[in-house]
């Protein structure tokens, strides 16, 4: 697949075009993945917010269900991250399997979906910073200055080399779940009005009309176990190590976050943790500890929910700098997207491109009267969590959602054009089984959007930001059906990555 001079194979060559090997073994590598999933974040934040807004009780159940999907979901990904070294992942997976078309297609829903995902953690990172500041200190400062100030922080970490990255994140991971652990004992030792009810794993509990929603909140919950492959290419032993970190890392996962969800139904009651929830919101979680741990062990929890929410920042960044490096590798992007820097290893121009994207959100965000998007909603002093982070999530997660299923399809047409149906029979059931699945808690959180949003099902927010991901996949169809006219031998490198210039590199030596 030769398209130029010798010269011009050389400059895709060497190390720019690939991630440094051998920089995160597999402790590190799990302590990255579930600092994604942000523990302490998913159950101070998430889960109130999805009992309050979507006024289902049985958000620890559909966390159980949940995680057996992606469980049935992880047996074909991770049995494709055994054959596929790429830090493009899913869309990588999907490319290998359905194609270039839809491998760019995928590229640039995951490039949306992560990023969107990743600054709007910036919401939720500022406004609980200034509720601190206007708590201990009574000094009102406007969230989006911390939140700059968690965009220039990110910047430099991202900058750095991985494995420095993934101690800083480790430290804080471990912390905030045995924070999390403690509290949720707290909460069992001393029950609500209700006692130790497990009324919140009954079936009847997941009625309602934002149970679609509901399905998308939670499984935001677990956005971050998939990326274990996105670092394949830069860990010591890719083909045994990726998938036991996404086993561990899912299985975490969906008992811890059922537990605690749970934990949080019996401190409240099962009857009143909706009412709680709607009543107190992100506060719910420490108003319950404040009671039975007293002000210090609240104050430490709130200090660790800031660096756990900073911890899932800077790992959702590395991400998204992963997956634009291995863009402009493919040629979906510019080519100086796909370099790295040659001190740290790390995709630098990537990592630079989302601090950017970030800072103009933040700001254009905070522009607009703290994100009155709509004269129905108005300025909301906590509009930074309840639009920017709590959208933002929800349509990152839809797409994370859609690729998944997407890729459950591509890791099938992968091992039958290979001719292995017969040998991964098994997990190919599992993935058209988890397919069914993703795809059908797409499709109803798509239908309850407007529950999520507060406005009648034809406000024109409940389709726009949806939308957002639909854009993006147009943006990808289209650009790949022009690669696949205009230059095939682009197209024929998507999902790629550094194979495809190692063989260009090895024509070129032989007809030298």
């Amino acid at each position: 697949m030769l398209t130029g001079s010798t010269s011009e194979i050389s400059t895709f060559k060497g190390e720019q075009r690939a991630l440094r090997a051998d920089r995160i073994g597999a402790p590190a590598l799990l302590l990255s993945v579930l600092a994604a999933t942000a523990p302490l974040m998913v159950v101070a934040g998430v889960v109130p917010t999805t009992f309050a807004t979507m006024g289902v009780v049985g958000v620890p159940l559909l966390f159980v269900i949940v995680g057996l999907v992606l469980i049935l979901f992880s047996f074909g990904y991770a049995e494709m991250s055994r054959h596929v070294h790429n830090a493009g992942a899913l869309y990588a997976y999907i490319s290998r399997g359905l194609g270039g078309t839809m491998g760019a297609c995928a590229s640039y829903v995951a490039l949306f979906a992560y990023s969107i995902m990743q600054v709007g953690l910036y919401g939720i990172f500022g406004y609980e910073i200034s509720s601190q500041v206007a708590q201990h200190w009574n000094h009102n400062v406007a969230w989006w200055i911390p939140a700059l100030g968690g965009v220039a922080i990110t910047a430099i970490f991202g900058a750095l080399k991985i494995d420095l990255n993934a101690k800083t994140l480790g430290v804080l991971l471990l912390v905030e779940t045995l924070l999390t652990v403690v509290f949720d004992i707290s909460f069992l030792s001393d029950p609500g009005p209700q006692g130790v009810s497990v009324h919140a794993f009954d079936p009847s509990t997941l009625s309602g009309a934002g149970l679609g929603t509901a399905l998308c909140f939670t499984i935001a919950g677990f956005v971050g176990f998939e990326q274990a492959p996105v670092y394949a290419e830069e860990t010591s032993d890719a083909q045994r190590v990726v998938s036991k970190v996404m086993f561990i890392a899912i299985g975490f996962a969906t008992l811890f976050f059922a537990f605690s969800a749970w934990a949080i139904t019996v401190g409240t009651g099962p009857d009143h943790v909706v009412g709680a929830a709607q009543e107190q919101g992100p506060n719910l979680i420490f108003s319950l500890n404040q009671a039975r741990l007293g002000t210090a062990f609240t104050d430490t929890l709130n200090i660790f929910f800031i660096t756990g929410i900073f911890a899932s920042m800077l790992s959702f960044h590395n991400v998204v700098a992963r997956y634009a490096f291995a863009m402009g590798r493919d040629g979906l992007l510019p080519s100086a997207v796909g370099r790295t820097s040659k001190s740290s290893g790390a995709p630098a121009v990537g990592s630079f491109l989302q601090s950017i994207v970030a800072l103009a959100v933040v700001v254009a965000f905070a522009a607009t009267d703290n994100g009155k998007f709509d004269p129905k909603f108005g300025p909301d002093p906590t509009a930074p969590v309840l639009r920017m982070f709590t959208w933002a999530g929800n349509v990152g997660a839809l797409g994370i959602v859609l690729l998944m299923a997407t890729a459950a399809i591509a890791v099938i047409a992968f091992f039958v054009k290979r001719g292995a149906a017969g040998v991964q029979a098994w997990r190919l059931v599992t993935s058209a089984v988890a397919a069914l699945g993703l795809l059908t808690i797409a499709v109803y959180s798509v239908k309850d959007f407007s529950v999520l949003l507060g406005a009648n099902p034809g406000h024109g927010l409940r389709w726009l930001l949806p939308g957002i991901i639909a854009l993006a996949a147009a943006i990808g169809l289209v650009y790949g059906l022009i690669l696949r006219a205009k230059r095939p031998e682009v197209h024929a490198r998507i999902g790629q990555g550094n194979e495809a210039f190692q063989l260009e590199k090895a024509a070129a030596q032989a007809s030298s």
